[in-house]
């Protein structure tokens, strides 16, 4: 009997130690099971920030200027100095044609202008003459320039009035003594006589004086032909002169240079090929301005007022997704579009890089001047599955999937416009192994 007992003691001791082991293996498969399940993430906090606001918009990227290279002058291409992608000063030369025509001409019209020149000298020479001329004869009779002369204004013609003067005195004086018998009649002969001799020498002073009058007025004459003579030369001169400028030009036209500094983005020259600027799409070349770029924006009608010469832009093209392009709105048209209905705005951005190229695409921000409040989450807590945005909001020791809208990006932050709230916990790390209502640790 009592080994009985025992028996049946040692058989409850075993099976109260075998219940104990079994239920202390459950438990511990249990908290082992939770520690599975469970994802350790990150968290952040959804926090309110003022950022800027932005009208956002397409564009395309245009070069600042565009210029196309024509010859002024035809002429057979013997150096090309440039080629596609190639960047050139302005008044760099481009391309140089033959010369030798041009150069010729040159010669002539310069010959012809020394000729004219060596005409005018001898004309002002001739013209100094005839002043010389006239002097001497205006000398000869006591005449200043500009003064008037008339015969009786002759000395000689003074003189022997005088005298004929005098003696018609004493001839008129002879006749009535004569009369009288107080004189005889040979004294009075010999007063006429002395009268008449002074009426032939009038006579001929008078002659005299109107040969010198006719030398004066001939020697006048002669002054203004030859002076007359000069203003064709002159002319003359003139047209020469104007014909050596444009033979000059010819000569400097068979050099063509860069009329801006850019690249060459098109060529049409080779050496050998004659050229000509009246034949159709004569241009040696086209050269676009990179420095600067203005930006072509569509805006859409509803944004039209929020747009103003200005205002800060940042550009982004898909090349460069990571970086971002400063500039500003400068050019604003007057109408919107009838067809597309978006207004046409242009704004430049520095490409000092050289990294923008003319025709790119390129997202354009607009800066607005009052910023507004914004719920901002680190970037790395966004997943996206197509079209869908998500985050995972932590709360009670578990993860939430929750749908959110996205705003701006700034940074490593992103705005979220719809979906969050300031202060909410959302996980930043592990995204890929979240699911909705899992269990995490921090």
């Amino acid at each position: 009997m009592r080994s009985t007992i025992i028996q049946t003691g040692i058989f409850a001791v075993l099976v109260s130690a075998f219940a104990s082991g079994c239920g202390s293996r459950v438990e511990k498969n249990t908290n082992t099971d939770a520690a599975a399940t469970s994802v350790e993430v990150t968290t952040a906090q959804a926090t309110l920030v003022n950022i800027p606001t932005y009208v956002e918009a397409t564009g395309n990227l245009a070069s600042d200027a565009q210029s196309d290279v024509a010859p002024a002058v035809g002429g057979k291409i013997v150096e090309v100095n440039f080629d596609i992608g190639s960047y050139v000063q302005q008044g760099a030369v481009l391309v140089r044609l033959d010369p030798r025509d041009a150069n010729i001409r040159l010669e002539q019209a310069r010959a012809q202008l020394e000729q004219q020149r060596q005409a005018v000298q001898q004309a002002e020479a001739n013209v100094e003459q005839a002043i010389a001329n006239l002097r001497q004869t205006q000398a000869r009779l006591g005449i200043a320039d500009g003064q008037t002369f008339q015969i009786k204004d002759f000395s000689q013609v003074k003189s022997i009035t005088a005298q004929l003067e005098l003696a018609e005195k004493e001839l008129r004086r002879a006749e009535r003594l004569l009369a009288t018998g107080d004189i005889s009649r040979a004294l009075y002969d010999q007063r006429r006589s002395q009268r008449d001799s002074l009426l032939g020498q009038l006579d001929e002073a008078r002659s005299n004086a109107a040969v010198a009058i006719k030398a004066i007025d001939t020697a006048r004459a002669a002054v203004d032909t030859a002076r007359a003579a000069v203003g064709p030369l002159r002319a003359g001169v003139a047209t020469a002169q104007t014909q050596v400028n444009q033979a000059q030009k010819s000569v400097s036209d068979t050099i063509v240079t860069a009329p801006i500094s850019g690249y060459v983005s098109e060529r049409n020259a080779d050496v050998g090929e004659y050229i000509s600027p009246n034949t159709p799409n004569a241009k040696l070349a086209t050269i676009v301005r990179t420095s600067t770029l203005r930006v072509k924006i569509d805006i859409p009608e509803a944004n039209v007022g929020k747009v103003a010469t200005g205002q800060g832009v940042s550009v982004q093209v898909t090349a460069y997704p990571d970086r971002k392009f400063a500039g500003s709105v400068v050019r604003i048209a007057p109408s919107l579009n009838p067809t597309t209905r978006v207004l046409n705005v242009e704004a430049e951005v520095q490409n000092v890089d050289g990294l923008l190229k003319p025709g790119q695409f390129a997202t354009v921000r607009i800066t607005q001047s009052k910023p507004e409040p914004a719920v901002m989450i680190p970037v790395t807590a966004v997943r996206t599955v197509g079209d869908t945005n998500s985050v995972f909001v932590i709360k009670d020791g578990a993860a939430r999937e929750v749908i959110v809208q996205l705003g701006l990006l700034e940074n490593d932050m992103i705005q979220v416009k719809r979906g969050l709230v300031e202060g909410d916990t959302v996980a930043v790390s592990n995204i890929a192994q979240l699911t909705d209502g899992v269990f995490v640790r921090q």
